[in-house]
C-alpha cells in the first residue's frame, strides 16, 4: 500500500481528493466538523515536507452550479482547522484554476470549487480528470467516502500518475482498520448488525460469516427474523419477503460454528412517538398495536458477556430508534459495552451512519478504536467488494 512516507513532498503540488462533504446550517456554518478535522494529518505532512496542497471536493447533490453548494462557505472554517490560510477559486477546471495553481507557493493551499458543479465528475470523464491531474505533481486520495463511486476525481485521475500516486493518512487508516477486522482479527470477533432492514445488510452478513465468531443482531431487522421463527412481534417493522432469507442466514451462521445471538425481550411502544406508552415484553410475544423500538434489559445483559468477551469487535446499525430518547438506551448501553471492551485491549471498528451519529451523539466515538468516515464505502468494502478509489491507487 503506497502511502505519504513513500513520497517526499518538498517543493512539490500534491492534488488531494478530500471528502469536505459537511452539513451546513441556514447559515452556511458548518455543524460537524469532523472530516475536516479528518483530513488535517495529510496536509500538514505535505506542507511540512515543503510541498504545497491543492484541495479538491464535492458538497452536496448539487444540480449545475448552485450558490448554496458552494465550498466558499467553508473557506473559513477549513483555515481555521488547519492553521492555514486557505485560499480559494471560484471553479474546478479552466485558466483561473491553472493561474493559482501554478502560482501556488510551498507551504500554501488551494480549495477548488465543488466538483459536482460538473456533470463530468460524477460521469467519471476521462478529459475532465485528466484536467485536474494537470494541476499537481502528486495524486493523494484521502476520501474514503467517495471511494467506492468510479468519479474523475476518485478514481479516472489516478491514471494520470503512474508513478506518483498515494493513499493519504485517512483512506489508509479505514483500509487497515477493516482489513483488521475482515483478515487479521485476533479471535473472538464479534459482528454486532443493526438497523431497520435485513436487505441492506445481508451481502455483509453473508461476507463476514466465516470470519467471526458471534453476530449480534439488533434494531428493526431483529423482527424479520424473529417473525420467520415463528414469533408474534405485533406491528413491529417486518420485511415478509425476507423471511427464508433469515432462516438461511441462521443455518449458514450455524454451519460455520458462528453463535447468533437476538434480543430476547424488547422495550415494545404503542405508537412510533418518543411519548408512546412502552412496556418491556418476550420478543416472540409483542401484542397487537404494540412495535419492538429498542433491545430490552436482559437482551443488554446477554450481549454485554459476549462483547466484553471479545478481542475484536465491528458495529454497524443502532440496537433502536435511538434518535428518540426513551428508545435509545439500547445503543449508548451497547457503545458502553463496546468501550469497556476497547479499554480492556479489544479493537473495534464502528461504520455505517446511523452509529457513526450515535457514538458522536452519546460521546462515545474517543472509546472507540477507529470510527470509520465513510458509509457507504465500508459497507462495500465489508461485503468483500474491491472499491474503485482504493484500486486505482493500487494499480
Amino acid at each position: 500500500m503506497r502511502t505519504l512516507s513513500d513520497i517526499d513532498f518538498k517543493g512539490k503540488k500534491a492534488i488531494i481528493r478530500v471528502d469536505f462533504n459537511v452539513p451546513l446550517d441556514d447559515n452556511f456554518n458548518i455543524t460537524d466538523t469532523t472530516r475536516i478535522e479528518a483530513a488535517k494529518p495529510t496536509i500538514d505532512k505535505i506542507l511540512k515536507d515543503g510541498g504545497s496542497v491543492i484541495l479538491m471536493s464535492h458538497l452536496g447533490r448539487p444540480k449545475g452550479k448552485e450558490e448554496k453548494y458552494s465550498l466558499k462557505h467553508i473557506v473559513k472554517k477549513t483555515s481555521e482547522i488547519l492553521g492555514v490560510d486557505v485560499e480559494f477559486v471560484n471553479d474546478s477546471i479552466g485558466s483561473d484554476v491553472e493561474k493559482a495553481a501554478k502560482e501556488l507557493k510551498p507551504g500554501e493551499v488551494l480549495l477548488l470549487e465543488n466538483l459536482r458543479f460538473y456533470k463530468e465528475e460524477e460521469a467519471g470523464d476521462e478529459d475532465f480528470a485528466k484536467k485536474l491531474a494537470a494541476l499537481g505533481d502528486v495524486y493523494v486520495n484521502d476520501a474514503f467516502g467517495t471511494a467506492h463511486r468510479a468519479h474523475a476525481s476518485t478514481t479516472i485521475i489516478a491514471k494520470f500518475f503512474p508513478e506518483n500516486k498515494v493513499f493519504g493518512t485517512l483512506l489508509a487508516k479505514e483500509i487497515d482498520s477493516i482489513n483488521k477486522v475482515l483478515g487479521n482479527s485476533e479471535k473472538p470477533v464479534t459482528a454486532i448488525l443493526g438497523g431497520s432492514k435485513v436487505s441492506s445488510k445481508i451481502t455483509v452478513i453473508e461476507n463476514i460469516l466465516d470470519k467471526v465468531d458471534h453476530l449480534i443482531i439488533g434494531g428493526g431487522m431483529t423482527f424479520t427474523f424473529i417473525k420467520a421463527m415463528g414469533g408474534k412481534i405485533g406491528d413491529s417493522i417486518c420485511e415478509d419477503d425476507k423471511q427464508a432469507l433469515a432462516l438461511e442466514i441462521l443455518d449458514k451462521a450455524k454451519a460455520n460454528n458462528v453463535q447468533v445471538h437476538l434480543p430476547v425481550d424488547v422495550v415494545a411502544a404503542d405508537g412510533f412517538k418518543n411519548d408512546a406508552n412502552t412496556k418491556v415484553v418476550d420478543v416472540k410475544q409483542i401484542p397487537n398495536g404494540w412495535q419492538g423500538l429498542d433491545a430490552g434489559p436482559e437482551s443488554l445483559e446477554n450481549f454485554k458477556k459476549v462483547i466484553l468477551a471479545s478481542k475484536t469487535i465491528l458495529w454497524n446499525g443502532p440496537l433502536g430508534v435511538f434518535e428518540m430518547e426513551n428508545f435509545a438506551k439500547g445503543t449508548i448501553a451497547l457503545g458502553g459495552y463496546i468501550a469497556e471492551a476497547t479499554q480492556n485491549g479489544a479493537f473495534s471498528l464502528v461504520g455505517g451512519g446511523d452509529s457513526v451519529a450515535a457514538v458522536k451523539q452519546f460521546g462515545l466515538e474517543p472509546k472507540m478504536s477507529y470510527v470509520s468516515t465513510g458509509g457507504g464505502a465500508m459497507l462495500e468494502m465489508l461485503e468483500g467488494k474491491t472499491l474503485p478509489g482504493i484500486a486505482a491507487i493500487q494499480e
